[in-house]
Formats: C-alpha cells, sequence, structure tokens
C-alpha cells in the first residue's frame, strides 16, 4: 500500500502516529496494502477497547481523575468547614480566659442555637441538591427561581425566630440544664442568657448568608464559599481579640464581646456571599433574576419542602438529643461541663473534614444524577469515602498523641485536664466512624434520600445516644466519660444505618 503523501498508512501506525483507517481515508490516503489495513483495523480497535476499559474504571473504581475532581471540589470546602470549627475552637479559648464558667456558658447556648438553626439547614441541604441536580440538567432558570423562593422564605422565617429566642433566652437556657444553686452557677447562667440574646439576635445575617453559600455549593462554587467564610472567621478572631477583654481602647465586654465578634463576623459573610451572586456569568446570578423578572413559586417552594421537610424534623430531633446529652453533661458538675465542650469543639475539628467532603458530594452525586449517570454518581461517593478515611487515620493519630498538650491549652487546672484527657481517648474511637457517616448521609441527601437519613438521624442521636448516655453515666456510674460512650454509640449507629443504605444502591433512582 502506498500513500498519495509518500508513507504508508503501516508505518505510520507502527511509527506511533495515531493513524486509524477512518482519518486516513479522510486524509485522501490510497489504501491498496491488505496487512496494512489490517494493521490499521487492528490500532482502531485496540483504541477503542483502551477507551472503553477507561470509561469503566471511571464508573467502577477510583483513578487519578476522580480523586482530583473530589479534591478540587472538596479542598475549598474542607478548609472553609476546619476553618469555621477551628474558630469555634478559638472563641472557646479566648473565652477560656474569663474562667471556666464563661466556657461552660457558651457550652448552654450551643444545642438551643442550633436548634434556632435547625429550619435553615434543612432549607439549605434542599437549596444544595436542588440546585446541583438542576445544575446537571442545565436548568439555570428553574435554579434560580429555587434559590429565590428560598432566600424570601429565609429572610421570613428568620426575624421571626429570632424575635422568639430573644425574649424566651432565659427560660430556653433554663432548660438546657443551667441553674443557680451556686454563685458560680448564677454567673454561668446570666453569662449563657447575654450571648444567647446576642447571637439569635443577629441570626438573620448568618441565614442569609447560608442560604446563598448552599446554593453556590449546589452549582460546584466551593471557592466561592471557602472565601467568605474564612474572611467571616478572621474578622470574629479579630474583633474577639478586641473585645473580650478590651484592646487598643476597646470596651472589655467580656462574654458579651465574644458574641458581639461572632455576630459582626456573619455581617460580614453576609454582604460577601450577596456580592458573590452580584455577577451576569455565575450559575446563580441576581441580574440574571432581574433581568428575568423573575419570581418565587409556589412548585420551587413545594419542591423544598419535598426534600427540607424530613431534614428538618431529622435535624430537630437531633437537637432534642443533643440537647439531652448537654443537660446530662451540665449534671456533671461546672469543670465537666467546661471539658465537655472543649471536647464537643475537638470533635467538631473532625466533623469538619466530613462536611467539606459531604457538599463536594452532595454536588458531585447531584450533577452526575441530574446528567443521568448513576455509576459516576457511585464512584464520586466511593471516592470521598477514600479520602475521609485517610484523613480519619492522620486525626486519631494527633488526637491520641496530643490529648492532654490541647486540653492545656484550655485549662490550668489539673482536674479539668485529666477529664479532657479521658474524653479525648473516646473521641478517637468517634472518628473512626464520624467522617465516613457524614460523607454517606452527605450522598443520600445528596440523591434526594431525605427520610430515611432523617429516620437514621432520630434512631442514632435521639433514642441510642440519649439511652447510652444515661446508661453510662449515671447507671454504671462512669460520669461524664459513660456520657461520651452514648457520642460513641451514636456514631457507630449512624454510620451502620448511612452505610447499609448507600450500598443498596437505590438511593440513585430517586426523581427530585
Amino acid at each position: 500500500m502506498k500513500a498519495a503523501r509518500g508513507i504508508t498508512v503501516g508505518s505510520a501506525v507502527k511509527a506511533g502516529r495515531g493513524i486509524t483507517v477512518g482519518s486516513a481515508v479522510k486524509a485522501g490516503w490510497e489504501i491498496t496494502d491488505r496487512d496494512a489495513a489490517k494493521t490499521c483495523r487492528e490500532a482502531e480497535e485496540k483504541r477503542l477497547d483502551f477507551g472503553s476499559e477507561m470509561k469503566e474504571l471511571s464508573k467502577s473504581g477510583y483513578n487519578k481523575e476522580n480523586f482530583r475532581i473530589v479534591l478540587a471540589m472538596a479542598g475549598p470546602a474542607i478548609i472553609e468547614s476546619f476553618f469555621v470549627a477551628l474558630v469555634g475552637l478559638v472563641d472557646s479559648l479566648m473565652v477560656s480566659r474569663l474562667g471556666s464558667y464563661a466556657v461552660a456558658a457558651v457550652g448552654l447556648t450551643t444545642q438551643p442555637k442550633f436548634v434556632g438553626l435547625a429550619l435553615f439547614f434543612a432549607v439549605n441541604v434542599s437549596v444544595s441538591a436542588l440546585v446541583a441536580r438542576r445544575f446537571g440538567e442545565k436548568e439555570r432558570e428553574d435554579a434560580n427561581r429555587v434559590f429565590l423562593t428560598a432566600f424570601y422564605f429565609v429572610i421570613a422565617a428568620a426575624m421571626i425566630l429570632s424575635i422568639l429566642f430573644v425574649a424566651l433566652a432565659d427560660p430556653i437556657i433554663r432548660l438546657c440544664g443551667s441553674s443557680d444553686a451556686t454563685p458560680e452557677d448564677i454567673a454561668t447562667h446570666n453569662a449563657a442568657v447575654t450571648y444567647f440574646r446576642i447571637i439569635m439576635g443577629g441570626m438573620i445575617f448568618n441565614c442569609i448568608q447560608m442560604v446563598v453559600n448552599s446554593a453556590q455549593r449546589g452549582a460546584g462554587n466551593t471557592k466561592i464559599t471557602m472565601r467568605t467564610n474564612v474572611t467571616s472567621n478572621v474578622v470574629n478572631v479579630i474583633l474577639n481579640y478586641l473585645l473580650i477583654e478590651g484592646r487598643f481602647g476597646f470596651p472589655a465586654l467580656g462574654i458579651a464581646g465574644a458574641a458581639l465578634a461572632t455576630v459582626l463576623g456573619t455581617v460580614v459573610s453576609c454582604v460577601m456571599s450577596l456580592l458573590s451572586i452580584s455577577k451576569k456569568n455565575t450559575f446563580i446570578s441576581l441580574p440574571f433574576l432581574l433581568a428575568n423578572k423573575m419570581r418565587a413559586s409556589f412548585a420551587s417552594f413545594k419542591s423544598l419542602v419535598r426534600i427540607g421537610y424530613g431534614i428538618f424534623f431529622e435535624q430537630i430531633l437531633m437537637r432534642i438529643g443533643f440537647m439531652a446529652t448537654a443537660v446530662m453533661a451540665a449534671k456533671m458538675g461546672m469543670d465537666a461541663m467546661a471539658a465537655h465542650q472543649v471536647g464537643m469543639n475537638l470533635m467538631g475539628l473532625t466533623f469538619s473534614f466530613g462536611d467539606g467532603l459531604q457538599a463536594a458530594a452532595v454536588a458531585l452525586i447531584g450533577r452526575s444524577l441530574g446528567q443521568g449517570e448513576p455509576e459516576l454518581a457511585k464512584t464520586y461517593g466511593r471516592t470521598c469515602k477514600a479520602v475521609g478515611m485517610m484523613i480519619a487515620v492522620v486525626l486519631i493519630l494527633l488526637y491520641f498523641f496530643g490529648a492532654r498538650w490541647l486540653m492545656s491549652m484550655f485549662f490550668e487546672e489539673e482536674h479539668i485536664i485529666r477529664i479532657g484527657v479521658s474524653i479525648m481517648r473516646v473521641i478517637i474511637f468517634v472518628v473512626l466512624f464520624q467522617i465516613i457517616q457524614v460523607i454517606y448521609m452527605g450522598c443520600l441527601r445528596g440523591a434526594g434520600d431525605t427520610l430515611y437519613t432523617a429516620f437514621a438521624a432520630t434512631m442514632s442521636v435521639t433514642v441510642i445516644r440519649t439511652l447510652v448516655s444515661w446508661l453510662g453515666g449515671f447507671v454504671l456510674g462512669l460520669g461524664i466519660v459513660g456520657i461520651w460512650l452514648g457520642v460513641l454509640a451514636d456514631q457507630i449507629s449512624r454510620f451502620a444505618f448511612a452505610s447499609i443504605r448507600y450500598r443498596m444502591g437505590k438511593w440513585v433512582k430517586i426523581k427530585i
């Protein structure tokens, strides 16, 4: 065979120039040699086989490209979530300079604060899941309509709940285990009420930035949300330094200063998040909404409710379980409660990694299912899990060897440090299950399987966690360690529920 261009197809193929029979014909080459033609066909078949193998690999197993995609999306989300948790830890560290009563006071406000935010967490998961699915379906208009509907709802709900929580702060804190048995208890209660009123009074700014950032995450814009929250928390830490003890001419406001710093940080993040959707070329865009004169719709609200109501009840029932644990910890005394609060903050650092990977899983799985590729959605879920397991190993080593050092950062009293170290020993086992169950739950929520996640969380947190904490802390007399065994039981239970459901694979068939 001779080609019109002075080279044989056979020699071109052997030379590795990527020539196929089809491309040779299109280029005007004259094929006369059967052996050369056969060589071309064999090369073409090998190329197609290799392409099929690579496509199958991407659907069924791990590969560098999937890891790259997951890390590119999860990286900013992990940094964001980790930084939020780290600032919570730094908050406690700064507040601890006022005394252990102040750390206990902030701890008393944690669960009622999250009860107040439960509705907004449900809306946020719904928005992320729906925007991700519409992104995969290339339905920009519908995605923006979903966001606008959620935005209006969040503003109205935040204003109403903010007023209620500020007005009822005192009885709410008492319900969480506060008492006035001693002067120290009275100081802790009063500090908790002050902190809670300021935080919940400014909750609208936090709620707005959360719903905007949830929409951005659904569209895959995790870098934007990372910048927003990191900046907000830097502002928080700076204002903590200035306002808690009073520096550079600023008043020393104590625990009220810490609360005010948190609120002002959310004001900054609120402004930044709104600016992030002010451009025309973003998937979620205010100019796009205005140009198309779009309005909130009842159909979008129904979609939000269909996904979100399960998550809302899940959050409420979970918070009841968390609050029961906090109340039992408070019954152990102020010192145990202070160590418990620091332990919860450290566990929050662990959660931040799972949360970042969960955000990536929600976006990637929603997008894959929107594109009609359920196997790719499963692959992304497995890849997120693999990354999570590697992170868990590192954290276990850190908590095992650094437990005493970490607790010594917060407390000078040796007996409180010992309590904290005993808590850290339990957290080491918690880490094994926490990150993976958070990722699996995120995969299920991203697919819209929210009723199952609500059932799993209710059984694990509200029932199993509360029951085991009570048995360990009071019946068996293990004190605060017994209560943390309840936390461990909760994580094991959620891991079991989530992994079983994930492996069944029915979640990829859910329509939202």
